[in-house]
């Protein structure tokens, strides 16, 4: 009688009820610990991607403003070239108008 229940302890693949219990724990901690290992990947990414998005705000607003620096600074090169800009300029400095 005691090996028959010993047969009726054992599955088919010949495990014990408490080798299977020991084998679905470890698969669930195993299974929980690769979660939590990849939900601390993606907060991470997330981090990261936040943050690649505050410098490429920054480096635009940078680009802006010495694209608006420039656009002024042609301007005035094209003040000082048309001689309009440097002749009051040279007037503001003590220079006389030929007369």
């Amino acid at each position: 009688m005691e090996g028959l229940q010993k047969m009726s302890e054992k599955n088919q693949s010949g495990y014990s009820q408490d080798k299977m219990r020991r084998i679905a724990v470890g698969a669930t901690i195993a299974g929980v610990l690769l979660v939590v290992f990849l939900i601390v990947i993606l907060i991470i990414q997330f981090v990261q991607i936040g943050r690649r998005n505050r410098e490429l705000d920054e480096y635009e607003a940078l680009i802006e403003e010495y694209r608006s620096a420039n656009e002024k600074d042609e301007k005035k090169l094209d003040d000082f070239l048309n001689g309009d800009a440097l002749y009051l300029l040279a007037l503001r400095r003590g220079f006389r108008s030929p007369e």
